[in-house]
């Protein structure tokens, strides 16, 4: 291989080719390097292509419609993985002291005891908190960036709304959020994946 990268311009095409190569893998694309290999050669050279237009255009709807099936395949798969693995945690965590549960399936315990007033839907409130999957993974922390935040009561996900609205000012509570008060099927972001259990420290700081 060596003696195959010897000038510029072989030692260029074959970082092309290697950039090339890890934006397929990373696409998750199964690419034939022979038939890519024989594309560049035909393109560089002036070949005609080998494919005619309506061929390239069903090849790219087989191919979406591929993947499409295989990112519903795996999203279902992640959903009823992490389903499972939330209902074990809730009924686990419900048998431990001090936790109450609500109507909603919301689970809640008071870590603080604060002495202020409670929020209503009307207010906004500054918070502190810190959230985390159900295995310790912080996906988000006011506490880590050194700053609360203030938000309406009704501007969060629904196990925060009624979650607040238990709170005194002054206190700070766990929520474990079913993922149906969370984000539900569609999840957030890289790691709140699909039908996701939350837990939350959240510290009620005043009503604005």
């Amino acid at each position: 291989m060596a003696n195959q990268l010897d000038t510029l311009i072989q030692r260029l095409s074959y970082i092309v080719g290697e950039n090339m190569a890890h934006q397929l893998r990373n696409d998750g694309l199964d690419i034939d390097p022979t038939a890519l290999a024989l594309a560049i050669s035909d393109v560089m050279s002036g070949t005609p292509s080998r494919l005619s237009d309506a061929e390239k255009r069903s090849t790219i709807e087989e191919v979406q419609k591929y993947s499409q099936e295989k990112q519903r395949a795996a999203h279902a798969e992640k959903s009823a993985k992490n389903q499972a693995e939330g209902a074990a945690y809730l009924a686990e965590n419900a048998k431990k002291e001090g936790v109450s549960t609500t109507a909603s399936g919301l689970q809640y315990k008071q870590l603080v005891a604060g002495n202020g007033a409670k929020p209503t839907t009307q207010d906004r409130v500054k918070v502190h908190y810190h959230g985390t999957l159900t295995d310790g993974t912080v996906f988000d922390s006011s506490y880590e960036r050194g700053e609360p935040i203030v938000f309406p009561v009704t501007g969060v996900i629904a196990g925060w709304v009624e979650g607040l609205q238990l709170m005194n000012v002054g206190s700070k509570f766990e929520l474990t959020i079913p993922s149906n008060l969370a984000y539900g099927v569609n999840g957030s972001g890289p790691v709140i994946g699909p039908d996701t259990t939350l837990v939350f420290q959240v510290e009620l700081l005043a009503i604005e």
